[in-house]
């Protein structure tokens, strides 16, 4: 089942005349009027005798099959299938007598190209922030999502740190779910992938001396998506750790998921893959000594019944992070918050990464100058087989993401 919706105005205070009012009351009757029975959350976690709900799978409806057009046995993460989907698009500007921030969406569309004017603030001073999230198709049929609102939260975050107008919560929320239900047949089958969605905000208004844009474009497009990582998910990877750049700074942008944040590690990404490893593992910028992040997946270190992390402050809180912690917890592992060494992950029973992208990815292999480290020991076939914790993990959080575990 797909839906459009016509043309509307949303303020992010009081609505300018033709807005649709009573925003609240309607977006609740459009959630009631959501395919498929509502579900209790999936997953509670308790913490110091606290019972709160940590995952969440929300329905997005029942829907058509997957097309037969794509071959979903070698679904890889690219961008192939884009431009035969359907996209969002809403763009802000500030109402003249109130200043207040007012959203104008379109239709949803087919996948389309943007026009931008030359002094575009994020051509010219980059402005650009984006998440990234999964829809999936349980073995019943239905379209899920996984706990959109932090991604919503997290976009808000970026965008006040990069002095952007923040899409509402309801809109970035309403947009995600149209945009799965303009898609439907691109859904993988269960088990065969995931639809990989695209948020995006766009500092698009005109400007020319160093200042926030004056208006905004907010979009999402989405992608049917296999595994991350060649060789396929779950398949450990090689990680070099890079020791003379950094990914992020403190004080910087390095908690943000703006666009800047990521070319920057192409150079030294590219000439880790022409040595044969699938990622690079950053140190921090002071010390050069603990590790934060891969280019775009946190990282976790595994000791006997404790997982160990990075502490937020320059690396990005990931939603799949949170949620590994969450779950980790859940099943009886003490987890740390904290500065992690190199030196320590070396000594580690397992390593592996996460994030929306990745999901779980086992890490088999570590370099650090002259130091190295194995971590997963070979199968029957000669290839390196997940860790233990990596794999429980992976399987609990899917099945969650897909409704076929509670």
């Amino acid at each position: 089942a797909t839906t459009t919706m016509g043309r509307r105005a949303v303020g992010s205070g009081r609505s300018r005349p033709g807005a649709c009012a009573c925003e609240g009351q309607r977006l609740q009757q459009q959630q009631g009027r959501r395919l498929g029975r509502p579900k209790a959350p999936l997953f509670e976690a308790r913490r110091a005798g606290d019972l709160a709900p940590a995952l969440r799978a929300s329905a997005s409806g029942n829907a058509t099959e997957a097309t037969s057009a794509i071959d979903w046995d070698n679904l890889g993460f690219s961008s192939e299938h884009v431009p035969k989907t359907q996209m969002f698009l809403a763009t802000a500007t500030r109402d003249p007598a109130t200043q207040e921030w007012v959203w104008e969406e379109e239709p949803v569309q087919p996948y389309r190209t943007l026009t931008l004017d030359p002094s575009a603030q994020v051509l010219n001073y980059g402005q650009s922030i984006f998440e990234g999230m999964k829809a999936h198709r349980t073995a019943e049929g239905r379209l899920v999502l996984f706990r959109p609102g932090e991604n919503a939260a997290r976009m808000a975050n970026g965008a006040s740190r990069m002095s952007m107008a923040p899409p509402p919560k309801d809109l970035f929320l309403r947009g995600v779910e149209e945009v799965v239900r303009a898609n439907a047949q691109f859904v993988p089958p269960n088990g065969k992938g995931s639809l990989y969605l695209r948020p995006l905000l766009l500092g698009t208004g005109a400007i020319l001396g160093l200042g926030p844009a004056p208006s905004y474009t907010f979009l999402i497009y989405c992608s049917p998506v296999g595994g991350y990582f060649k060789g396929g998910q779950l398949t450990p990877i090689r990680l070099k750790v890079e020791e003379t750049f950094h990914r992020a700074a403190p004080g910087g942008t390095g908690n943000t998921k703006c666009a800047g944040n990521y070319s920057p590690v192409l150079s030294v990404q590219l000439q880790a893959k022409e040595q044969g490893f699938s990622d690079v593992l950053y140190l921090d910028a002071v010390e050069n000594k603990y590790v934060e992040e891969v280019s775009s997946c946190n990282i976790f270190a595994v000791f006997g019944k404790k997982l160990v992390t990075p502490q937020l402050g320059t690396i990005l809180p990931g939603v799949t992070r949170k949620s590994i912690i969450d779950l980790a917890r859940s099943k009886g592992f003490e987890v740390e918050e904290r500065p992690l060494s190199i030196d320590e992950v070396l000594t580690a029973d397992e390593v592996f990464t996460c994030g929306t992208a990745v999901v779980v990815s086992p890490v088999g292999f570590i370099e650090h100058g002259g130091k190295s480290r194995t971590f997963c020991e070979d199968g029957p076939d000669g290839s390196p087989i997940p860790g233990p914790v990596a794999l429980d993990l992976y399987q609990s959080l899917t099945g969650i993401q897909q409704q076929s575990r509670e």
